[in-house]
């Protein structure tokens, strides 16, 4: 029986002289084959297609103090970058807990950190809102660690298929796990005008909340099926017209990532979470024990600081972040998603 003869698959091929829609930057999300092209997309500041570059990385060891033999925890993996940090404080020596609630992510960091040697003697990674940090502890013992990082990952904003950007066409969808709840844009097709008001005011201080909420609920009563992210965003354009030519582009610019991040908060029960999680946390932390955790955004880091405070005050924790702390302005420059983290911290008394 002859050989059959295999067809050359010929590289992707694009408009310009530079790659824009996700697929075509091939070369990005293979870091592996191609590290110098990952490498130039860095030093220009920006984070290449599939990659997430870690923010306050320096600031969050030099606060959490991991020495070799202590056990703690990622409440948030992601991409894994914080996670293989703190892994080389432990030389091989303690153990790391790391949880993700997206299944699609977590088989692709838990290779990536197997390959550099960290298995599961050193590393255990277990699909779980970090809600429910006290399963965690059950099997780990009081932690002597524990970082969580509330931002969404750059991979799924960056992947349209997930639904999280704007920028992207594709799918209003905006769950961090795909299989579980409803998408955004089931969200949408219920929703009165108040409500959604009430949504993109909390989560997002949006402050175009009446008219954005009374044009997307408008469509909806039309019998318009939002279902994608280009859809939304042109709602959003269309409805912020009157805005002053000098000051439109950025505003509608605004108000999209805001409506988008609002959305996002809700479909996925993230103050919730959020809540849970900080009420449990006195609960997991060893005497002495520290926990750092990264917030983008307003409404989250309320929600830190009064919880802080509050054990602060009742004498469960004996020390807090003062005040917050930023990225270096190197960092920002290197990788501007990280221009609006704020850091806090809490140790256990």
């Amino acid at each position: 029986m002859e050989k059959q003869e295999q067809k050359h698959k010929r590289r992707i091929r694009y408009k310009g002289t530079h790659p824009r829609s996700y697929k075509e930057k091939y070369k990005e999300l293979q870091p592996e084959k191609y590290s110098g092209t990952v490498a130039k997309v860095i030093s220009k500041g920006s984070t290449p297609a599939g990659m997430h570059i870690s923010i306050c990385v320096k600031e969050i060891l030099d606060f959490l103090k991991i020495t070799p033999g202590k056990v703690g925890l990622d409440a948030t993996l992601g991409y894994g970058g914080h996670s293989l940090e703190m892994l080389k404080c432990l030389e091989l020596k303690g153990h790391l807990y790391a949880l993700d609630v997206d299944p699609i992510e977590i088989v692709r960091t838990r290779e990536r950190l197997e390959k550099l040697g960290y298995d599961d003697k050193i590393l255990t990674i277990k699909e779980l809102n970090f809600s429910n940090i006290d399963q965690v502890v059950a099997e780990s013992g009081p932690l002597d660690f524990v970082l969580a990082d509330l931002g969404v990952s750059s991979m799924q904003i960056d992947n349209p298929e997930r639904g999280f950007s704007y920028k992207n066409e594709g799918p209003l969808d905006l769950r961090m796990n795909p299989k579980k709840g409803i998408s955004a844009a089931e969200r949408l097709k219920n929703i009165s005008k108040d409500e959604l008001k009430g949504m993109l005011t909390e989560n997002a201080d949006e402050p175009y909340a009446e008219e954005i909420s009374r044009a997307i609920t408008s469509e909806i009563k039309k019998g318009t099926d939002i279902s994608t992210t280009n859809q939304l965003q042109n709602i959003i354009k269309d409805v912020l017209d009157f805005i002053p030519k000098d000051k439109k582009k950025e505003e509608i610019k605004k108000s999209c990532q805001r409506t988008f991040q609002a959305l996002r908060i809700d479909v996925n029960n993230e103050y919730e979470a959020l809540y849970e999680f900080l009420e449990k946390l006195p609960d997991v932390l060893a005497e002495g024990g520290r926990v750092a955790i990264l917030s983008f955004h307003s409404g989250e880091d309320r929600l830190v600081k009064k919880s802080f405070k509050r054990f602060l005050r009742e004498g469960v924790y004996k020390e807090i972040a003062p005040e917050i702390i930023r990225p270096s302005a190197e960092e920002c420059r290197i990788n501007s998603r990280a221009r609006s983290t704020k850091m806090r911290w809490a140790i256990k008394a």
